[in-house]
């Protein structure tokens, strides 16, 4: 709160929650950034899918079985989108 005796510095750049915020409105530097995190993790997960899919062109997998390979691929895409709480329920 701001009473009639204070003064506010004007500044061309300041950090407020992690994000650099200009006095130009640009946060293209973040976005960048965050690109670039983003990238990084879907590679890093690119990698572990051959792990798990290993030799897969010989299997012939039944229902449950191809079942649980999605069910994998669903917690690992949760995990690097940080996960999504399901509106009407909230889990």
């Amino acid at each position: 709160m701001m009473n009639d005796n204070s003064s506010s510095e004007r500044v061309e750049q300041f950090k407020y929650l992690g994000t650099a915020l200009t006095n130009q409105n640009s946060i293209q530097e973040k976005i960048t950034s965050r690109l670039k995190s983003g990238h990084a993790c879907y590679r890093s997960v690119q990698n572990l899918f051959p792990v798990v899919l290993y030799g897969c062109e010989t299997w012939s997998l039944t229902l449950r079985e191809e079942c649980g390979l999605r069910v994998f691929e669903n917690k690992v895409l949760r995990r690097i989108s940080g996960g999504k709480s399901d509106e009407v329920t909230g889990e």
